[in-house]
């Protein structure tokens, strides 16, 4: 960096910081509030799926619960080792929530984060049945790798690298949703239950992206750590929750 340019100009321009050493403090506070949601909502989704595992209806379904919930708590400690750097107490943070903690299944959080827990609102409610489970991760997964193409890019470069690591198997946690949902989209009945559980997680989903026209946005886009706005996002994943549910006859 040069010594004359401006931190948030080298930022914005793809500057990589590489050292909590050199990351400023307003840089460093927004850094960390993007790594705690990010592990906080995959151990909570992780908690979420492992009591999917016993509602699955044959092997290969239960296989596939039991990869989600294991790769998401290995990406949460992924991150969660970046955070340490900065001085995060790895060990107590993984316990300072209940990860499988749900509110009653008709509350409305909005985009709301709970106060200390920083997982995406849509994290909080609560898995009903196998078809709401692979609806949920459909939605969600989907949701996930579009936000990926913004993790895999933040000016932090080591945290930057471990999302591009883990963005494969987050991928990959979506195509075994659409697997699962083309097997249920086989009859009328599972089209039924899916179509229900869609109209409860759609929206639900949608509002982990965030306020349209967020003021932060520009403050985040300055630092590196967002490049597209949360509309941009959401529109991204409206287009292809369409494409894949059309797909599907849903």
């Amino acid at each position: 960096m040069s010594d004359t340019m401006n931190i948030e100009d080298y930022l914005a321009q793809g500057g990589m910081l590489t050292a909590p050493g050199n990351v400023p403090a307003r840089y460093r506070g927004e850094l960390l509030r993007l790594m705690s949601s990010f592990v906080d909502s995959e151990l909570a989704a992780s908690a979420g799926f492992a009591d999917a595992i016993n509602l699955a209806p044959g092997i290969k379904e239960r296989i596939a619960a039991s990869r989600i919930t294991l790769e998401k708590a290995d990406h949460a400690g992924r991150v969660l080792r970046v955070m340490a750097e900065f001085g995060t107490d790895a060990a107590r943070y993984q316990t300072s929530h209940d990860w499988a903690a749900r509110v009653p299944r008709d509350a409305d959080l909005g985009t709301a984060r709970r106060p200390g827990d920083m997982r995406l609102s849509v994290l909080h409610y609560p898995i009903a049945g196998w078809t709401d489970a692979v609806v949920m991760n459909v939605l969600q997964g989907l949701a996930t790798g579009v936000q990926m193409t913004e993790l895999t890019r933040v000016s932090y470069g080591p945290l930057a690298e471990v999302f591009r690591e883990i963005a494969p198997r987050e991928a990959r946690h979506a195509e075994l949703g659409l697997e699962g949902l083309e097997q249920i989209a086989q009859t009328e009945t599972g089209r039924e239950e899916a179509r229900a559980a869609i109209a409860y997680w759609q929206p639900r989903v949608a509002a982990g992206f965030g306020l349209t026209h967020s003021a932060r946005y520009d403050t985040l886009a300055r630092f590196g750590l967002r490049h597209s706005p949360n509309e941009a996002l959401l529109g991204r994943w409206e287009a292809l929750v369409s494409e894949h549910l059309a797909a599907l006859g849903l």
